[in-house]
């Protein structure tokens, strides 16, 4: 293909991406770099017949002409990085000197906020995503092996989850497991503890966040596993039956190798989606027991007295960098298959 007809294919998603995806994180890269102005005082006196008073409110004027000179902040450069709600780096140097265990330095690097949110959003990352791929094959390969007449309904009870928005699904299922919800009730009739509590819990609130991860994901991975399947050489297939292949046998030696690229693409997708998790943790109102990354750039926005754009920037930003590493493993292996079949 000559280089003219190439562009002339490749330069509208090459601008579409300049514009949606470069200049954003660019934007948002240079946002990080500058704080808050510093709210402006202006003392008050009010006078009356019995004295006077005096009252100390922000100067509205001021802080305008601030914002106005300097519409992005005050320069910060990597400080917001570095700081106590970021990456911390003074306070991880005092709780190593200061520590004396490996459990007591543990316990103080999770109470710092962003590593906090790191620890959970990982966990639930590198939890979530090989049980969506493990229960998605599984889903696909039972609904491949049923008779016709009840693909259509159970394909449609299996895509439910997904149907459902995450905000929405994870709203239901922590209504379920309430204490007068269906799950909670039965819990408590189980253990005979009618103080047991599923939200209560740190551990019990991160399992029931990982349970809802996969029973929300699983569906994709279902639906792509599925579509795969139906494209497996059946002459190969065959062929192993002839030669004494078990069904096990058939599925580890036949039909995973064959999918293999798509669990690649799945573990792609799932790494992105898991590590940026925000709505289930809205949804189960779990911020006291798990946060994640995201829940604290939402966090940052809302602040009561004004938003703070250069902390939620620096954990995008912060938040960008790891989805890259995540991805880096599985890119480098694709990028080895693409150039041993080439």
């Amino acid at each position: 293909m000559k280089h003219k007809t190439f562009m002339a294919f490749i330069w509208p998603s090459l601008l579409a991406m300049i514009l949606f995806i470069a200049l954003p994180i660019v934007s948002v890269g240079y946002q990080s770099l500058f704080i808050e102005h510093e709210q402006v005082l202006k003392e008050t006196k009010n006078c009356g017949p019995f004295g006077c008073t005096s009252s100390v409110s922000v100067d509205a004027d001021a802080m305008n002409a601030l914002r106005e000179a300097q519409p992005a902040g005050r320069y910060n450069g990597l400080g917001t990085y570095a700081n106590g709600s970021h990456l911390a780096f003074d306070e991880i140097s005092e709780i190593f000197a200061s520590s004396q265990s490996f459990g007591e330095i543990r316990t103080k690097i999770m109470n710092l906020p962003f590593y906090k949110a790191l620890i959970f959003t990982l966990a639930y990352t590198f939890i979530v995503t090989p049980l969506v791929i493990i229960l998605g094959f599984i889903i696909a390969v039972v609904v491949n092996s049923i008779p016709k007449a009840l693909k259509g309904p159970v394909i449609f009870f299996s895509l439910l989850p997904m149907l459902v928005t995450p905000l929405v699904g994870s709203l239901v299922l922590f209504w379920m497991i309430d204490s007068r919800g269906i799950i909670g009730a039965m819990l408590q009739a189980l253990f005979m503890d009618p103080s047991l509590s599923l939200k209560a819990s740190p551990a019990l609130t991160w399992v029931t966040l990982f349970v809802y991860g996969v029973w929300h994901s699983a569906p994709f991975a279902f639906v792509v596993f599925y579509a795969g399947l139906q494209t497996v050489p059946q002459d190969t297939l065959e062929s192993a039956m002839v030669d004494g292949a078990s069904r096990w046998e058939r599925v580890r030696f036949v039909t995973i190798p064959y999918l293999m690229p798509l669990a690649t693409f799945i573990a792609l997708m799932q790494l992105m989606d898991n590590f940026r998790v925000f709505e289930p943790i809205i949804g189960f109102s779990a911020a006291a027991n798990a946060t994640t990354l995201s829940y604290l750039i939402y966090n940052d926005l809302r602040a009561a007295e004004s938003p703070l754009f250069g902390s939620a920037a620096a954990t995008s930003m912060l938040t960008i960098v790891g989805v890259i590493i995540l991805l880096l493993p599985v890119l480098r292996r694709n990028w080895r298959e693409f150039n041993r079949k080439a």
